[in-house]
């Protein structure tokens, strides 16, 4: 029986001289295996619809913990802008394997969704390291190491909070600031902005650098700390960035 699921292409590569395996994260399931056949026929009807990035409805023949059977794409989104532009496609492919290493644990529609969501908006032009910082402060309550955004990490209060620190694990107010590095008022309201804005409803981002620079450190240096991951994209986005 043919099955209508939505997702979108994270991984591809060639099964034969003519078929390719792709890996494509789903609403419904989350990440499974899907064979090609014939994709790479020039003739064939998925050609342009079985590559990394492709967004939309997959017809398949759905095998639970097996190969899928892909018979059809209805596209939704192409992300053509993205693919067009070296920068927008590392933050992607970074923000992909952050999520997809997430998942891997435990699969959530919410985060799925979410990432979506911030391809969406970095196709449409919006600041792909602000998207992304945001997803990557969304994401730490995933991993069971979400920061303190609400209050002073130390002692809960709400009022005077004049930093934000990784190793006291959130925000610092005057009463219990001692000598951590402090960031301007306005990085920690975007922080706490960061987390709960509906990245769907995002339509303006006017950010400065200077927060830019200490948001995108703190949340280094936090994932760092307490996540142990390891992605071989984010060592690449560093490297471009640093051209």
């Amino acid at each position: 029986m043919i099955q209508k699921v939505e997702g979108i292409i994270i991984h591809e590569q060639d099964y034969s001289e003519t078929s390719k395996i792709i890996k494509v994260l789903t609403k419904e399931y989350g990440i499974i295996g899907v064979i090609a056949k014939g994709a790479k026929r020039i003739k064939s009807n998925l050609r342009s619809t079985s590559g990394k990035l492709t967004y939309g409805y997959f017809h398949i023949y759905y095998k639970k913990n097996k190969l899928s059977d892909l018979i059809t794409v209805d596209v939704i989104n192409p992300f053509k802008n993205i693919k067009k532009d070296i920068t927008k496609i590392s933050y992607t492919s970074f923000i992909i394997e952050l999520v997809e290493q997430i998942i891997k644990e435990e699969y959530h529609e919410k985060v799925y969704t979410l990432l979506i969501n911030c391809i969406v908006k970095i196709d449409d032009g919006y600041d792909p390291l602000v998207i992304t910082n945001i997803l990557e402060l969304k994401l730490l309550e995933y991993l069971g190491v979400k920061p303190m955004i609400d209050s002073c990490a130390i002692c809960g209060n709400k009022d005077s909070i004049i930093t934000i620190s990784v190793d006291k694990g959130g925000y610092i107010c005057s009463n219990c600031y001692r000598s951590e590095i402090k960031i301007s008022d306005k990085s920690i309201q975007l922080i706490r902005m960061f987390y709960y804005v509906d990245v769907a409803k995002i339509t303006k981002l006017d950010i400065s650098d200077s927060s830019k620079k200490e948001i995108d450190k703190f949340l280094n240096d936090y994932y760092d700390k307490y996540t142990g991951l390891y992605l071989k994209s984010k060592k690449f986005l560093d490297n471009l960035l640093k051209l």
